[in-house]
C-alpha cells in the first residue's frame, strides 16, 4: 500500500473501546466468593430457571387457547383469530419499549414488571365475556408478556460472568420454553376435564404470582432489602 493511503487511512481509526466494567451484581459476587445474591451461583441458575418455568405456564395459555376460549363463549372464529392478531402485533410493539426499560433498570427488575402486568391480564380474562373488553385485554396481555423472556437473557447477563453465557441463558431459555409447552398441554387438560376455561387461567395466576415471589425474593438478596435500591430511578 502506497505511504500515502496508509497515512489516509490511519486518520479512518479510532482507539480501541475500553472493555466495559462487569455489572454491579457481577462485581459484588466476585467479592464474595462468586456468589449471587448470596446464594451458590447453580442455586442463583435453578431459582431463575424454575421462575422463567413458572411464568411461561400462564404466558401459554391464552397465546394457545384463546381463539378455542373465546369461540367457547359465543364469540365468532374470525372475530377471535384476530384478537390473537391484536395480541401478538401489541406484543410485537411493546418489544423495544421493554428493552430500553432493562436497560435502565436490569433485566431481573424488568421480569417482575413485565410478570406483574401479565398477572394482572391474564386474571382480566376471568372477570369478562364481552367481545371489546376481551380485546382490551388480549391487546394487554401482548404489551405484559413481550418483554419477559429477552429480559431473562438481560438478567444472566447482569448476574453471571460472560464466560458463563453460553451455556446459562440456554439453558434459562429450555426451561422457559418447556412452561410454555406444559402450559399449553395442561390448559387443554384441564378444559377437557372441566368443560371450560376458568380453571385454567385461574391456575395461570397462581404460576404468575409464584414466579413474581421467586423473582422478588432474587431482587430482595440482591439489595441487601435495602428499599432505595429496589427500584433506581429511571433517567
Amino acid at each position: 500500500m502506497p505511504w500515502s493511503c496508509w497515512s489516509r487511512s490511519t486518520l479512518l481509526l479510532k482507539p480501541a473501546p475500553s472493555a466495559a466494567p462487569p455489572p454491579l451484581h457481577a462485581r459484588a459476587a466476585a467479592k464474595h466468593g462468586n456468589r449471587v445474591a448470596g446464594l451458590h451461583p447453580n442455586l442463583a441458575q435453578a431459582l431463575i430457571c424454575l421462575a422463567g418455568f413458572l411464568c411461561c405456564v400462564p404466558m401459554a395459555i391464552p397465546s394457545a387457547h384463546l381463539v378455542a376460549f373465546c369461540s367457547g363463549i359465543g364469540i365468532s372464529p374470525t372475530h377471535s383469530a384476530v384478537m390473537l392478531s391484536v395480541m401478538l402485533a401489541a406484543a410485537f410493539l411493546a418489544r423495544q419499549a421493554w428493552g430500553a426499560l432493562a436497560d435502565r433498570i436490569g433485566g431481573l427488575r424488568t421480569v417482575m414488571v413485565g410478570s406483574a402486568f401479565q398477572a394482572v391480564a391474564i386474571a382480566s380474562f376471568l372477570l369478562t365475556q364481552d367481545e371489546v373488553g376481551l380485546f382490551v385485554i388480549a391487546a394487554a396481555f401482548g404489551l405484559g408478556f413481550s418483554g419477559i423472556i429477552p429480559s431473562y437473557s438481560v438478567a444472566i447477563r447482569d448476574l453471571f460472568p460472560a464466560a458463563e453465557a453460553s451455556w446459562r441463558i440456554p439453558l434459562v431459555l429450555f426451561t422457559a420454553m418447556s412452561g410454555m409447552a406444559f402450559g399449553s398441554w395442561f390448559a387443554g387438560i384441564l378444559y377437557d376435564h372441566f368443560g371450560y376455561y376458568a380453571p385454567a387461567f385461574g391456575l395461570g395466576v397462581v404460576f404468575n404470582v409464584a414466579n413474581l415471589l421467586i423473582v422478588g425474593f432474587l431482587i430482595f438478596r440482591l439489595t441487601g432489602g435495602r428499599r432505595s435500591a429496589l427500584w433506581p430511578a429511571i433517567g
